[in-house]
């Protein structure tokens, strides 16, 4: 096999979709605030922080609040959307993440998440896929947002292996730039042209094997 000696998974986008659980969330505050927030408005919010999504819902709007209310709100859309994820089974990950998963573990690469989500481990324990990882980073280890390379960063230090042996598997842009800037190799999952600065694109994980990974070096 190539260099590559570990893998490093986002979550949202790549193994499973709770985007859509995201939306009805922010959408049912925004009809709260009665601000009008559509699927396409939804685009902008995507691997972007909490507090900055609320923001953006807030300016089209052209709302202002406070510190301690916006983290209300915040706090009141996750709500919603941990009810949403508590539903959650292992039907809905992903095409092909699991068998790329349990192929690389068999192959003996080290795995790692690295997702800003706060919520990552109730999802994957909803989903059975705690166990393949040998490394969680999650929104409760790091305090920068990606474009900022952190949590891939703490992956690798966690898994032992050099920034420069890792792939990350990525579906948003500022994802891309963090695998970047961590000095990693990155497979963008999506639009080869929202992704254009990925090693190699690809629409989902039932599209890689291993021996594509060959292709990274």
């Amino acid at each position: 096999m190539s260099q590559i000696k570990a893998c490093l998974f986002d979550l949202d986008g790549v193994l499973v979709d709770t985007a859509k659980y995201h939306f009805l969330a922010w959408k049912r505050l925004a009809d709260e605030l009665h601000i009008k927030f559509t699927k396409e408005d939804n685009e902008r919010l995507k691997g972007v922080s909490r507090m900055r999504s609320l923001d953006i819902i807030l300016e089209i709007g052209q709302i202002h609040f406070d510190s301690e209310t916006k983290l209300k709100l915040a706090a009141k859309k996750n709500n919603w959307y941990v009810d949403f994820i508590k539903e959650l089974t292992p039907d809905e990950i992903l095409p092909g993440s699991e068998e790329f998963l349990k192929s690389a573990k068999a192959n003996n690469f080290k795995l790692a998440l690295g997702s800003a989500s706060k919520n990552s481990m109730l999802i994957l324990n909803k989903l059975n896929l705690v166990d393949y990882f040998d490394a969680i980073i999650d929104g409760t280890k790091v305090s920068k947002a990606k474009p900022d390379p952190e949590v891939f960063l703490r992956g690798a230090e966690e898994l032992k292996v050099n920034p420069k042996q890792c792939v990350v598997f990525e579906d948003a842009e500022a994802g891309v730039e963090a695998a970047i800037n961590a000095d990693m190799y990155c497979v963008g999952i999506g639009s080869p042209q929202i992704l254009k600065k990925a090693n190699m694109v690809i629409s989902g994980l039932h599209e890689m094997n291993l021996n594509k990974l060959n292709l990274l070096k």
